[in-house]
């Protein structure tokens, strides 16, 4: 099931993001995937400092997410990432899944483009980087 990502990153629920209902406070969900985001770009071997020291900069331009089953406290998940690339934009497909029943949790698509000394532009140079 999980072959069909390029990146997945097992993870737990802490108690302190639950809400008063006891589930996951949706705000929480944008933490897990970026949390997986910087650990798929920091196993390439890239770091967000030294490019912000070159003049680049990798910045979200939009997110879309979809919730489907709640996570709960203690709960065991794995955070799931795909990318593409369209134009200038980078295109993450991320996708919680709650273990041990592999319920699709959440589904997210990203946006991150990259800005190079201030200017919205295209980077070829982080691109190939992302692929090796």
């Amino acid at each position: 099931m999980f072959s069909k990502y390029c990146f997945i990153l097992p993870m737990q629920v802490r108690d302190y993001e639950c809400d008063i209902e006891g589930i996951v406070n949706n705000a929480n969900y944008l933490h897990y995937l970026e949390h997986t985001r910087h650990q798929f770009i920091l196993g390439k071997g890239i770091s967000f400092s030294k490019l912000h020291e070159e003049g680049i900069d990798m910045v979200v331009a939009r997110i879309n997410i979809s919730y489907k089953t709640p996570l709960r406290s203690e709960d065991e998940f794995m955070s799931c990432l795909n990318f593409r690339k369209e134009g200038i934009r980078y295109v993450f497909e991320q996708d919680i899944f709650r273990l041990p029943d592999n319920k699709l949790a959440a589904r997210a698509e990203v946006h991150i483009v990259s800005i190079v000394n201030g200017k919205l532009t295209d980077c070829p140079e982080l691109f190939k980087m992302l692929i090796d």
